[in-house]
């Protein structure tokens, strides 16, 4: 095997780097206090910076989204599928239930609770590719439409900087978790180091955006469950307030460490999530909601490349800009994460475990909760069992979700679960951001240990004042433009982790892992003897 690049200084205690923390630090301070301070100048300014990242870079965001999906099914099915992340006898850290729960609950967070049961709506409101508004086509394709913008290609994105960065931790035995130092195979020059900072502070600055979007998303879907169970007014104080008793919650489980805090957190979700789904299957239009699911799974398949590059450049209608790039950027912006996370969690699994699992365990939740929550909302609205248009356009995301759930069985207890749900979900999600933003803020760290608490706590905080911020401005598009923007400058670093992989594969394996041709020679006692050319 071919020597690592990285340089190792094994005598030296972990500590914070400063080169990474104070520029990252001192900029999501800056943001935090912009937003608070001047809302509606910043409104205005990530209004018109998300208007030219995706007028100007939509393409390429298509472009990025569907290259990495044909690359992490080549690294899964093509020539190295069958190498550890890991050394000779390493097993798996996590069982796969674990493991799968464990991602799942960092990728998705409140995200999947909040558009799950709304998403569609939009779509049959305002249709893509010029389908009339409320008509049947318009609701099969809006059922089907939540599928691909949660399924098979934002999973891609989070395996693509997994594979790098586990294979740096487990093979290369890098003591480092950072993404900087998973694209040493790209960038092997030691004089190259000096850029490490850039990147690493750059990928930090992507991951509060992608996690201010969650949390601009969630709290007030949260603070508008609390506010029906216990009769309380929605608005900012009762949003603030959600928010600190959230910020305990992440905050405690970031304090006590990846076994004990997130994995237990992810298990209790995981149930939750099965139990509402199985619910709302079993109690709700059981049969439309299955019939539509398969028929999406169809047009899915149909549709997945005209899908995958439609940005409507004739008409300019906002569909394309307002939901397909937004996603992709969205999830970029969350790939360095989910890449540190899940690569720190997947020692002892092959490339093609890793790859299919996190593609398919992933996906296969996004779908069900999407198909099922989806359908039943459509459901509602087709049969005029409840307005959710006219809610969502007049009262917004959080008041429609709130309705949608009362119109279940036992709707206090319901409501209980969901909020409990909710409160979990972007619980998990926030616990990794900070746990990920303090690996890569300290240096000397080894992939197995876990970085300084206070380092942990500090980031929580720093998340939960950029939330204060925007739920100051509030607007879905200042939420939104909070993972467009980041996102960009992230596109070359996934670029370069990328070659990374393949350099270092090349470089570790050559020809060794080539598969061999098989042929069956028949002797002539009529025994078969196997040969490999």
């Amino acid at each position: 095997m071919a020597e690592s690049n990285i340089n190792v200084e094994p005598n030296e205690e972990p500590s914070i780097d400063i080169a990474v923390f104070v520029p990252s630090g001192l900029l999501v301070l800056l943001v935090g206090i912009s937003l608070v301070v001047w809302p509606e100048e910043a409104a205005q300014v990530a209004s018109t910076l998300m208007n030219a990242v995706t007028t100007s870079f939509g393409w390429l965001f298509s472009l990025v989204a569907f290259l990495t999906l044909i690359f992490c099914f080549w690294l899964a099915f093509g020539r190295y599928g069958q190498v550890k992340l890991g050394q000779p006898g390493d097993a798996p850290e996590f069982s796969e239930i674990s493991w799968a729960g464990m991602m799942f609950s960092a990728g998705i967070g409140i995200g999947l609770v909040s558009w799950a049961f709304v998403e569609p709506i939009f779509y049959f409101q305002e249709p893509p590719l010029g389908i009339g508004a409320g008509t049947s086509q318009a609701a099969e394709w809006a059922h089907m439409y939540t599928m691909f913008h949660w399924g098979f290609v934002p999973w891609a994105l989070y395996a693509l900087p997994t594979i790098p960065i586990a294979y740096m931790l487990y093979v290369r035995r890098s003591p480092f978790l950072r993404i900087s130092h998973a694209a040493n195979g790209a960038i092997p020059n030691p004089q190259h180091r000096k850029y490490d900072p850039i990147i690493d502070t750059l990928v930090i600055i992507g991951i509060v955006g992608g996690a201010g979007t969650s949390l601009g998303l969630g709290v007030p879907l949260v603070s508008a469950f609390v506010g029906e169970l216990f009769g309380l007014k929605d608005g900012f104080g009762l949003q603030v307030l959600v928010l600190t008793f959230w910020t305990l919650i992440f905050a405690t489980s970031v304090y006590r460490g990846l076994k004990s805090g997130i994995q237990w957190l992810a298990s209790i979700n995981i149930g939750l999530a099965i139990l509402v789904l199985v619910f709302i299957l079993l109690i709700g239009p059981t049969i439309f909601i299955l019939t539509m699911t398969a028929n999406s799974f169809g047009l899915l398949v149909d549709n997945f490349f005209r899908m995958s590059f439609w940005l409507d450049p004739i008409d300019q209608s906002d569909f394309p800009r307002d939901w397909t790039l937004f996603y992709w950027a969205w999830w970029i912006a969350y790939a360095p994460l989910m890449g540190l996370f899940f690569g720190r969690i997947s020692r002892g699994r092959t490339i093609k475990q890793t790859v299919l699992g996190i593609i398919g365990w992933g996906s296969l939740g996004c779908v069900l909760f999407m198909s099922i929550c989806g359908g039943y909302a459509l459901h509602l609205e087709i049969n005029g069992i409840l307005p959710v248009s006219e809610i969502l356009s007049k009262q917004g995301n959080p008041a429609a979700v709130v309705a949608i759930v009362s119109t279940l069985p036992a709707p206090t207890l319901t409501i209980t679960i969901f909020t409990v749900l909710s409160f979990i979900f972007l619980a998990t999600t926030l616990d990794s951001v900070a746990y990920v933003l303090a690996s890569i803020t300290t240096k000397n760290l080894p992939g197995d240990e876990e970085p300084e608490r206070l380092n942990r706590l500090v980031w929580a905080f720093f998340l939960a004042f950029i939330a204060v911020g925007l739920l100051v401005v509030g607007g879905l598009t200042t939420v939104q433009s909070s993972s467009v923007v980041t996102s960009l400058p992230l596109i070359p670093i996934m670029f370069l982790l990328a070659v990374s992989i393949l350099k270092w594969l090349g470089a570790d394996f050559g020809n060794l892992v080539d598969r061999p041709i098989l042929s069956v020679r028949i002797l002539d006692d009529g025994k078969k003897e196997i040969i490999k050319e």
